[in-house]
């Protein structure tokens, strides 16, 4: 495990890959439309590089209302998987609070092929991580908060 990432983006620390191609890399496209959609399209590509895309094969950025606003995703249909997140969010701070548990931080689903997580960037903006198979529940825990630190950070830098 390389801790240099640690250091460089006071975030937790990443496994690395090989590097691979720049050509195979897909790059965050823009979605939705407006100032909002282009801020969360640069900071993803900011960051992009950083997430660990050995136990994060995609990211996918929405409204709390269900719409993309960008993504770096494989294999799915964004705009369904944007609308079950706004749902999924809606329903865990209804979950949590009859639970009083407090606000929701997250919400997590785990599959027989991977993992979804779910998380709240800002007041109108979500998270949608997509993990691994062959990825833990608890790493991908901590590298799904990772992803969302470093694209707190990446969007506070360009406000």
């Amino acid at each position: 495990m390389s801790t240099e990432a640690a250091h460089d983006h006071g975030a937790l620390p990443m496994r690395r890959r090989r590097a691979a191609p720049e050509a195979s890399q897909p790059m965050a496209k823009p979605m939705g439309q407006g100032a909002v959609a282009k801020l969360m399209t640069d900071a993803l590509r900011d960051i992009h590089s950083s997430i660990d895309s050995i136990s994060i094969n995609g990211v996918l950025i929405a409204t709390r209302d269900g719409l993309v606003l960008c993504g770096v995703t494989r294999g799915i249909q964004d705009d369904g998987v944007a609308a079950m997140s706004a749902a999924a969010a809606g329903l865990a701070g209804q979950f949590t609070a009859q639970a009083g548990v407090g606000n929701p931080r997250a919400v997590f689903f785990e599959g027989d092929s991977g993992q979804v997580g779910v998380f709240s960037v800002d007041a109108d903006t979500l998270l949608v991580v997509l993990g691994t198979r062959d990825t833990t529940m608890g790493m991908f825990n901590v590298v799904a908060k990772q992803a969302l630190a470093l694209l707190q950070n990446a969007v506070a830098a360009r406000r």
